[in-house]
């Protein structure tokens, strides 16, 4: 079985068809792009997130720690490696720079490569 992929510039497009399917998006990786995710009934397998250059307080990147409070992989991409915006970069070109420990169980590190490691996660039988 291969997850299904899901590739939205705005994490604000998240849905239920979206449930155990990995998502990348080119939103930040804060509070309110995380709540579009909290929402969902059921949630994505995982979401990779653009880390906005991280910013105060690590803005660009505490949803990554919401979202492993309900059970969902969660890691970003440096903003220096893909365009804030265009989750189509940050497939391509993206390099992992913030991981949630649901994450690193997962095989997820800094450094990898997005397009791998989405890749791997589709392929993955993870409960």
């Amino acid at each position: 079985m291969t997850r299904a992929l899901f590739i939205v510039d705005s994490i604000a497009v998240a849905e239920p068809a979206m449930e155990h399917g990995v998502v990348v998006c080119g939103s930040h990786g804060g509070v309110s792009a995380a709540r579009y995710v909290l929402v969902l009934p059921v949630k994505p397998l995982a979401v990779f997130f653009n880390d906005a250059g991280v910013g105060k307080d690590e803005a660009g990147i505490v949803g990554l720690s919401m979202l492993q409070e309900v059970g969902v992989i969660a890691a970003a991409y440096a903003h220096s490696s893909a365009r804030i915006g265009e989750a189509a970069d940050g497939l391509e070109h993206g390099v992992i720079s913030y991981v949630n420990p649901l994450g690193v169980q997962a095989g997820l590190a800094v450094g990898q490569t997005v397009c791998e490691q989405v890749a791997r996660l589709r392929r993955m039988d993870v409960a």
